[in-house]
């Protein structure tokens, strides 16, 4: 049975997706060592190295169905590495002729990384579609509340008015930047790893660097400039990014989770029937997609530290921080993708009340426009006098539970100056939206 959560049949339905789990689980890691092994043996069979039906023999064999679990599991525990097991029975499978040709000037840790980086390809355009979905459903969501006034908050506090398409733009931007990142990284990460023993290439003598090109050219990876059997930045780059973009999707959870608060209740979550339900209180309706989010986001934050200490290897082959990083990888695109779904599901489905939006805008009788009132007094007054007759009005309205506006009139250098249909403009929240919507546009002209 598992042990982790997010691999389970009853609690990985709340963690990561099934599409992750098929593309970074254990099945399609021994699927893509063996695609490395029949790819080595074509390519090998091309430059004449290896006989053409030894190479057609092995590609033939080189079926995950085809493999003894429990004796590569013995051979694994033995061994240390699955790839000596899965050699031996890719060669049997493979007939006698053709099976001595296998993993021909290869090393186990070329099949296992080269194995690990086809996962990674995938799972990364798992990512990057996902990633594009979010970003639309975002897209959309600031487009249609463009112009929705609600109140910004600042330390939790009323500070001025925005729209909440502009909070929702302010959550896309990063989102935008991240696949940016992404198509940047790949070339980076999605490259191939063969380079022997020491990574010299030395069993190959002077056809290495030709049987290492045409690898890649067979398996559509980059063929890098040197191995990086020690050389980590890679992977700790990948798992890095997804610590990036689970950052981004925590804000996005958190802001949804305080605006659900009872007393404020601007948004919800998708509703559907029974969802974020209580065993005992048939009236909640709690957040559960932005708990997900952040737990998974949690999850792969705490995995981040554990790839970047792996890049300590030593020499030319790392004992223990290479072997750490399986530990992480898998379970890190997992839960990123996982928490990728959870917002995609809030994200096209929030429910937002702009009515709501308005009654709290407006329930510190006008105290948000306390800036507005401020700048526009300013030039009448001077900054400082205008701010500090401003925050005796604040006080006072306050103190008294009264507006903004009639604690205005009351102070000596405000009504002799000013005529009270200004004062009600003053404090006018909606007179004070200042570049918000304009940078709506900005972040939705990146969508192209």
């Amino acid at each position: 049975m598992p042990v982790n959560p997010a691999d389970s049949p009853v609690m990985g339905a709340l963690y990561g997706t099934d599409a992750m789990r098929a593309a970074m689980g254990e099945r399609a890691f021994l699927q893509r060592m063996l695609d490395f092994e029949a790819a080595l043996a074509r390519a090998q069979a091309r430059l004449g190295i290896v006989p053409q039906t030894a190479a057609a023999a092995i590609t033939e064999a080189a079926k995950v169905d085809r493999l003894d679990f429990a004796a590569l599991a013995d051979a694994t525990r033995n061994t240390g590495y699955p790839v000596v097991g899965l050699v031996k029975q890719l060669t049997a499978a493979a007939g006698a002729e053709a099976g001595r040709w296998t993993h021909w000037g290869a090393t186990t840790q070329d099949v296992m990384d080269t194995a690990v980086v086809m996962q990674m390809r995938q799972g990364l355009a798992l990512i990057r579609g996902e990633l594009l979905e979010l970003n639309g459903a975002l897209a959309a969501l600031a487009r249609r509340h463009r112009g929705t006034i609600m109140a910004g908050r600042t330390h939790l506090q009323h500070a001025l008015p925005v729209t909440f398409g502009y909070k929702v733009a302010v959550w896309l931007s990063p989102l935008l930047t991240m696949v940016e990142r992404l198509d940047q990284l790949r070339p980076r990460v999605e490259r191939l790893q063969f380079g022997g023993a020491a990574g010299t290439l030395a069993s190959l003598d002077k056809r290495g660097i030709s049987v290492q090109r045409e690898l890649a050219r067979e398996l559509g990876l980059a063929c890098p400039d040197i191995p990086w059997h020690v050389a980590r930045d890679g992977f700790a780059e990948a798992i890095g990014f997804l610590g990036l973009v689970c950052g981004a999707l925590s804000k996005i959870a958190t802001d949804v989770i305080l605006l659900m608060q009872t007393e404020i209740a601007e948004v919800n979550e998708p509703h559907v029937f029974g969802r974020g339900g209580s065993s005992t209180m048939p009236q909640k309706r709690n957040p559960i997609s932005c708990e997900y989010i952040i737990a998974q986001s949690r999850g792969v934050h705490a995995l981040v530290p554990q790839m970047l200490a792996a890049m300590a290897q030593d020499l030319e082959r790392g004992t223990g921080p290479w072997q750490a990083e399986s530990l992480a990888i898998g379970q890190a695109f997992n839960l990123t993708h996982g928490a990728l779904a959870q917002a995609r599901f809030l994200a096209e489905g929030l429910v937002v009340d702009p009515a709501r939006m308005l009654k709290n805008l407006a329930s510190t009788g006008g105290l948000i426009a306390s800036e507005q009132v401020m700048m526009e007094l300013a030039p009448i007054l001077g900054r400082g006098e205008a701010h500090h007759i401003v925050n005796n009005a604040c006080d006072v309205a306050i103190a008294r539970g009264i507006p903004l506006a009639e604690a205005l009139k009351e102070q000596p250098e405000i009504a002799s100056r000013v005529e009270p249909a200004l004062i009600a403009a003053m404090c006018n929240p909606e007179n004070y939206l200042g570049s918000a919507m304009v940078f709506v546009d900005q972040v939705l002209d990146r969508m192209g």
